[in-house]
């Protein structure tokens, strides 16, 4: 594994509204996963997002943030690895939140994509609030906050990194680079090691003097490498060496994810608000029940009539699940008229079971040990304050806040 990709910081975030199911999992949840042991991971859970649309009734709230906890755990996620916490167990994210709203125009909120499309979709609920307005913007704090390099975000999603970016660049262009940014570097570069100091100073000279582009790679794979590096002196030393200085809160990427198209038992995109979903935790007999049931190509009235796994739901679910053998079985026992709905179902049936029955397994075991679930979450909070005081103490100084 490369210490380079290691070093880099990812940040991502699920709002609390209940059990998990399949569409989360492998939409999200299964990519966290492998992130988490290639990059530095920080996920938190949402609690202050799913007041937004959900402000009325918080009376399980505190019930749902700990049923994702024990969701994420059991999945896989490793607090050994990670950092996991509890977004409002951090109130720095409320702070540049609040911060970050003095200098937003109201018109960049108001075009976000689904400010409207949430509107229209939830229609029965009032959402003319400024909570529901500037959810972006807290979106935007929470990673901002963490000086994250990447955001892992599907297509439909890059739209809200990309206001992220921009109000990066407003911040960074209305309160100018950093005081005192050579005293800095300076300290950054003694923190490397003598060694490593003497190298990096010749490579940058190589590099501004000489436009040896090996150099300037060779100097950012040391940074990178350096564990002992915080997030803000890795950028200072990126900037010293490339003759542009460091910027107070760096612009994200976006990571695009691929992921699968889990749809629901009705065919559509699985959903709560559907009422479609196969829970993470669910009873086995349930989900047993549920895909037997489950919509199929309208076109097979009958088991003598021939189908097309591409107008079937079932098939986006083996497409998630099954191997080669068992598409190629599906593929042509289907359009042939070889095999039915049940016997199509069958294989794909086990496999659902066999995943939510081991992650039930496993939360089992943390549902008998709620002090060991706080007790990560408390960690993690922990870990996740202490790296935010360190980018609000860059934001109150650049915005003359920092009394003394």
């Amino acid at each position: 594994m490369s210490s380079v990709v290691q070093n880099r910081r990812v940040l991502s975030g699920m709002r609390p509204t209940g059990q998990l199911h399949l569409g989360n999992y492998h939409g999200a949840l299964k990519n966290w996963i492998e992130l988490q042991y290639q990059y530095e991971c920080f996920f938190f859970i949402a609690d202050w997002h799913a007041l937004t649309t959900g402000y009325e009734d918080n009376s399980r709230l505190e019930e749902y943030v700990w049923t994702m906890a024990i969701d994420w755990l059991a999945a896989g996620l490793n607090p050994g690895v990670a950092t996991i916490f509890i977004q409002s167990r951090v109130p720095e994210h409320a702070e540049l939140h609040l911060l970050l709203s003095m200098i937003t125009p109201l018109g960049w909120l108001e075009r976000v994509p689904t400010y409207k499309d949430q509107q229209a979709q939830l229609a029965s609920r009032d959402l003319s609030t400024y909570g529901f307005l500037g959810y972006p913007l807290l979106q935007s704090a929470d990673i901002l906050l963490y000086r994250s390099q990447y955001v892992p975000v599907g297509e439909d999603q890059v739209a809200h990194v990309e206001i992220t970016r921009e109000i990066a660049r407003r911040f960074n262009h209305l309160y100018g680079r950093e005081p005192d940014f050579e005293r800095k570097v300076e300290k950054a570069i003694k923190s490397l090691g003598s060694r490593n100091a003497a190298l990096y100073r010749t490579l940058r000279k190589e590099y501004q003097e000489a436009g040896d582009d090996e150099a300037l790679a060779k100097a950012r794979a040391m940074i990178e490498s350096n564990a002992r590096l915080t997030v803000a002196d890795r950028d200072r030393l990126f900037g010293f060496i490339e003759g542009t200085g460091i910027a107070i809160l760096p612009e994200p990427e976006v990571l695009l994810t691929a992921t699968p198209k889990v749809p629901g038992l009705d065919g559509r995109k699985m959903s709560k608000s559907y009422g479609n979903t196969i829970g993470l935790r669910e009873d086995p007999e349930s989900v047993a029940k549920k895909l037997k049931t489950m919509q199929t190509d309208p076109a097979r009235v009958r088991r003598s009539d021939a189908g097309d796994p591409e107008k079937c739901p079932v098939w986006d679910l083996h497409r998630v699940y099954s191997g080669a053998e068992v598409q190629s079985w599906v593929q042509q026992g289907c359009r042939s008229a070889g095999i039915g709905c049940l016997e199509c179902k069958a294989p794909l049936i086990d496999k659902v079971v066999e995943e939510i029955s081991a992650i039930a397994k496993r939360a089992q075991e943390y549902e008998d040990n709620p002090d060991l679930v706080r007790g990560i979450i408390a960690d993690g909070c922990e870990r996740a304050r202490a790296a935010a005081r360190e980018t609000l103490e860059a934001v109150r100084q650049a915005m003359s806040m920092n009394y003394r």
